[in-house]
């Protein structure tokens, strides 16, 4: 897989992070550690786009 098309996976997985955290916030009876893992999910893969696109190494 071509860093540019694991850039993309990683954007499309963020995008649908951010919808998923959209809709869990619009519903009262979310658990806030389940919104929060969310968060937390969604800024990892952020973190990664961002070290993909300056070339640092990307650990797990």
């Amino acid at each position: 897989m071509s860093i540019q098309s694991h850039i993309a996976e990683l954007e499309r997985r963020h995008a649908a992070l951010e919808r998923e955290i959209e809709e869990a916030g619009q519903h009262p009876s979310v658990d806030g550690l389940e919104l929060k893992e969310l968060k937390r999910r969604k800024l990892l893969l952020k973190d990664e786009i961002a070290k993909l696109h300056t070339g640092e190494p990307v650990l797990h």
